[in-house]
């Protein structure tokens, strides 16, 4: 039986992702946005960048994240930017499926990520992440347009958003386009921690 299909976010208070440039990424909002995230032991070990890091909910929460994802789902501009800022063994650690018009070969890195261009819609992107990720479950990683057809589309069981105390003032929107007369949310869960809130939500059709 195959696994859940979720997304998890970082966003600020006023409802951002990320900036509206690529080359904002790593820039002082960003880093903001993403502290709860870079703080954390799990962190620091999945990239290989040493010993240190804080442990705690924090810390669970993005061990569990990664831990409970078989394969992945991304859009070509989040690929893009990562394929600049990303070490050499990526941090996924499974198969990345990435939605573009590109064709290209698949690009094996080192550490077990093995990133396949899916050149024929979203469908069959989610199609061959559940196959690879067997009972596990698939996430879809981003950017803000590829969740956003995801949920449209009803493929979203469920997601996680960890709101930071950070404010963007422009950037892009989680839910910006989204189809809100066909999707209505469950609360599963909330857990706040001293640098983000961590809000599930378990997504049904209206």
């Amino acid at each position: 039986m195959s696994g859940l299909v979720y997304f998890s976010v970082s966003m600020s208070l006023d409802g951002y992702i990320a900036p509206d440039s690529p080359d904002e990424l790593m820039g002082q909002q960003w880093m903001e946005l993403q502290h709860w995230v870079f703080s954390t032991e799990f962190f620091r070990s999945n990239l290989k960048l040493g010993a240190g890091g804080e442990t705690g909910p924090d810390d669970d929460i993005a061990r569990a994240t990664f831990e409970r994802t078989g394969a992945s789902v991304m859009g070509k501009r989040m690929f893009d930017a990562g394929e600049q800022m990303w070490p050499e063994e990526a941090p996924f650690h499974t198969p990345a499926y990435v939605v573009t018009h590109e064709r290209r070969d698949p690009w094996e890195r080192p550490g077990g990520t093995v990133f396949h261009f899916v050149n024929d819609g979203i469908e069959s992107a989610l199609a061959q992440a559940r196959e690879a990720a067997g009972e596990r479950d698939v996430r879809i990683s981003g950017g803000g347009d590829t969740i956003l057809q995801y949920l449209n589309a009803g493929l979203i069981d469920e997601f996680t958003v960890a709101l930071a105390p950070v404010l963007f003032g422009a950037g892009v929107r989680l839910f910006e386009g989204v189809d809100a007369s066909r999707i209505a949310l469950e609360q599963r869960e909330v857990v706040p921690t001293t640098r983000a809130t961590h809000l599930t939500y378990a997504v049904r059709q209206r």
